[in-house]
């Protein structure tokens, strides 16, 4: 026997979800609804199947072929011109209908007995027999009602609700003799129901109405999409599982690797080639695709996740589908019967309201709510640059066809036959990305001086010696294992303003890439003796003959993360043993909590060694924590304060410039030495800016950031702190240990609060407003000082992530302990009021 699949429609009343996918082709289990029918029939032994197409026909015919890998023989009739309807298409193809043939819907799940429906069928002597089930509510369907023989007497298609006269409704499913074909006219549109049924009940004509036992549902709405997916998890339903049962309810495909810590409640189904992330939570019901990453510590109920997904870090998603590719960010909540179309983003924080539905290629913008459907247009694009730089997840965001364009964007915006650097960390995926800046450079007429495989620091003293209008730089990011980072830097080395950035994003949103003739592409040259150069400008601003006679011993941690090849050889040059740790690159970047065992680790080497210090570096040469003698860590501003001293006791009346949040020891210091302190936006590139300013500046940075030493190059500089801490520890003859506890010692806290991106600005108004004039500086956020006790609270929106930060900083504990539980109140307050003003708004 052979079966006819009805596969023309365009599933309207599932949309978003079949913009770009025919409604059998909607995936249930990570398998086409056509893919379950198809396992039906094969199940009852009819392995010839001619499937009716008309909206994006090529979709099933490229995934079925000849049906071969499906066991069965896939024919395939396209309506090219206009639609004929369900009867009008089979019509289209009697020449191919020559006996008893099936008819079967392809947009619902069953596992009725088509077996028993045929046998019925030829037992009656019927020329049409309609598969029918009992269903709790009629309207959306056929109604019909037979007799005691199961002759149909009476039916009528989708009845109000004071025309019900039944409760067994038309599944689709039809059984038919080729002859009745015959009563329907050629190339015009025909239903069954509509058209061919009362025809046949008209002429008296024997039809049959099988009752059949089993599951059916018409997946027709997006509510009866998911009960569909529960039903078949939940056994309710016989279809054919894609993946093997690992545990009791628990389906799982090759090669995806779950974390130990992650939370499983059965029934869930997850796809080939997943990550799931650590302390996920994935409750009963979830559906989970093929080559889907889920970050850590997400929570899903429920979802539908269809394939090559990415569910960021802390996402809560709620009974919602996820079409393919679409991305939610970090701290994102997608709430019950909401839909995400394919190839959509929705941004950190950003929620979409329950039963919204996103069509595809939407972008929702970070800290956003939706509570309407957004079908038409497309949100704003994001800033390529964020606080410092550009970063995504790595070969997500940042693949080698974003940077192609990137590169060719940055330089579009130079001249052509310009020269700029190009530089990368050690890691594989740098090193894709780097090579894929550099064809975008080239494509617009731009010569690049590769550096290749160089830490940053080096990469600032090498550019103002190769005459070149900037640099860029490709690193892990410093914070984020799994994201890259893009930095560009100026002729002199400083990170490019935001002049410069916007210029950039203009050219690269706007697709203003210029376009080279062939003679005029770029070249790439590999400048040498690019550690000599920076060893040669590292010795000059060095008491060489002070560090020769320290006989120091220092520990370099390197975490996996940078080089050990430069500062071990230049401090072996000066006469100092270094002791290398964790310098190997076959390791992944460490997350934050693996660093700081390796830093425990550290202390313990450190002791046992009886060294001068130890030092963790990290952030490609940039940044580092300490570790004094005895092994205690020194870092944040306790190393801000710890770097000021020394700096200032070598250099009195020099100036330090330090970020606005950073402790007010620094100026208790500096009044010490004689000293200034100037303080900028909490930004690197403010940093460098300043520090470039004046002569006078002998100290930049911060613990967190990195230290600026303005006379050997404008950026962050890990490996000369290294060497200076060992001059100025042999000169003062101070051990750290000793230097940290004769610091000042000042109450300095932080608190964090969630704030939407579109309150931050109101924020910030009300603080202004709500404070005297003279008591605030607006460097950066709202600072509010007490100047009687020589007390601040600061109030500072992060600059790339939807939260506030709020720093209290005083000498008195007590006065900072009550300030910053006070404006954690007063800011919470107003958000949550905002708020509810804004969500009032839109209802």
């Amino acid at each position: 026997m052979r079966a006819v699949l009805m596969a023309g429609g365009s599933g309207t009343r599932l949309r978003p979800l079949t913009c770009d996918l025919p409604k059998p082709m909607v995936p249930v289990l990570n398998r086409p609804i056509a893919e379950h029918i198809v396992n039906l029939l094969k199940r009852h032994d009819i392995k010839e199947v001619i499937a009716t197409l008309h909206y994006l026909p090529d979709v099933m015919r490229d995934y079925f072929q000849d049906g071969h890998d499906f066991g069965v023989q896939m024919t395939y009739a396209v309506e090219e011109d206009q639609p004929l309807g369900t009867a009008g298409c089979v019509k289209n193809i009697a020449e191919l209908l020559n006996d008893t043939f099936l008819v079967i819907s392809g947009d619902s799940i069953t596992d009725f007995d088509l077996k028993e429906a045929i046998r019925f069928h030829k037992e009656k002597g019927s020329k049409a027999t309609l598969v029918l089930t009992r269903v709790p509510n009629p309207i959306e369907f056929g109604v019909v009602i037979t007799d005691e023989e199961g002759r149909i007497k009476r039916f009528l298609e989708k009845p109000s609700t004071s025309e019900i006269f039944s409760d067994t409704v038309n599944t689709g499913t039809y059984i038919l003799e080729p002859e009745v074909l015959d009563y329907l006219p050629a190339n015009q549109e025909q239903d069954f129901s509509k058209d061919l049924f009362p025809l046949l009940l008209e002429k008296g004509d024997p039809m049959y109405g099988y009752v059949a036992e089993g599951y059916w549902c018409d997946v027709g709405h997006l509510e009866a999409y998911r009960e569909a997916q529960y039903d078949a998890l939940d056994s309710k339903v016989l279809v054919d599982f894609a993946y093997p049962e690992v545990s009791p309810g628990v389906h799982i495909g090759q090669n995806t690797h779950i974390d130990p810590t992650a939370v499983i409640k059965p029934p869930v189904l997850i796809g080939r080639n997943c990550r799931i992330g650590a302390r996920v939570t994935l409750e009963p019901g979830t559906v989970i695709g093929d080559n889907v990453t889920v970050g850590s510590d997400a929570d899903l109920k429920r979802p539908i996740i269809w394939n090559g997904a990415i569910i960021g870090d802390e996402t809560h998603l709620r009974a919602c589908v996820i079409a393919r590719g679409t991305r939610a960010d970090r701290r994102a909540h997608v709430l019950e019967g909401a839909v995400v179309g394919a190839l959509s983003t929705v941004g950190e924080e950003a929620q979409i309201s329950p039963g919204v539905r996103v069509w595809p290629s939407k972008r929702i913008e970070s800290g956003a709510t939706l509570n309407i459907n957004l079908i038409w247009g497309n949100t704003a694009q994001r800033n390529l640059f964020g606080q410092r730089g550009v970063t995504g997840l790595a070969n997500i965001d940042i693949t080698p066809e974003f940077a192609v364009k990137l590169g060719a964007a940055y330089g579009s915006t130079l001249k052509p036959g310009s020269h700029v650097t190009v530089s990368r960390d050690q890691r594989s995926i740098a090193r894709m990305v780097s090579r894929s800046l550099i064809a975008g450079l080239m494509s617009v007429g731009i010569n690049v001086q590769n550096l290749e495989a160089t830490a940053i620091p080096v990469a600032r003293v090498i550019i103002p010696t190769l005459d070149v209008a900037g640099g860029i730089h490709v690193r892990i990011h410093p914070d984020r294992a799994d994201h890259l980072l893009i930095e560009f830097f100026d002729k002199k080395g400083i990170d490019i303003p935001k002049g410069k950035e916007k210029k950039i994003e203009g050219s690269y949103f706007k697709e203003n890439l210029r376009r080279s003739q062939i003679h005029e592409i770029g070249e790439v040259s590999y400048p040498a003796n690019l550690v000599d150069t920076y060893t040669t400008e590292f010795e000059k601003r060095l008491n060489v003959g002070s560090i020769r006679h320290s006989k120091s011993k220092v520990v370099i941690d390197y975490a996996y993360a940078v080089s050990g090849a430069v500062l071990p050889r230049l401090l072996g040059k000066f006469g100092c043993d270094a002791v290398v740790l964790n310098a190997s690159l076959s390791q992944m970047a460490p997350s934050s909590t693996e660093r700081e065992t390796m830093l425990g680790q550290l202390g313990q080497v450190v002791q046992a060694l009886q060294a001068t210090f130890g030092v963790q570096v990290s952030a490609n040469g940039e940044q580092l924590v300490l570790m004094d003698e005895v092994g205690s860590p020194i870092r944040g501003e306790m190393l801000t304060a710890l770097m000021t001293h020394m700096i200032l006791t070598a250099h009195p009346q020099g100036t330090v410039v330090v970020p606005v949040h950073t402790s007010g020891a620094i100026e208790q210091i500096a009044r010490r030495h004689g000293g200034n302190v100037v303080r900028t936006k909490a930004n690197p590139t403010a940093l460098m800016e300043a520090c470039q300013a004046s002569s006078n500046v002998v100290l930049g940075g911060s613990g967190d950031m990195g230290f600026i030493f303005p006379q050997l190059h404008p950026g962050f500089d890990a490996m000369f702190c290294i060497a200076k801490l060992i001059e100025m520890l042999t000169i003062q003859e101070q051990s750290l240990g000793r230097i940290w506890g004769d610091l000042p010692r000042i109450s300095h806290r932080v608190q964090t609060l969630r704030c939407p991106w579109t309150i931050k600005g109101a924020l910030m108004r009300y603080l202004v407003e709500s404070h005297p004039a003279d008591t605030l500086e607006l460097v950066d956020g709202v600072k509010v000082i007490d100047r009687t006790r020589d007390s601040w609270v600061l109030i500072l929106p992060d600059a790339g992530d939807p939260l506030v930060h709020i720093f209290a900083n005083s000498a008195d504990r007590d006065w900072v302990d009550t300030h910053l539980q006070d404006y954690r109140q007063r800011v919470q307050s107003f958000i949550e009021k905002e708020q509810g003003i804004r969500e009032e708004q839109v209802v």
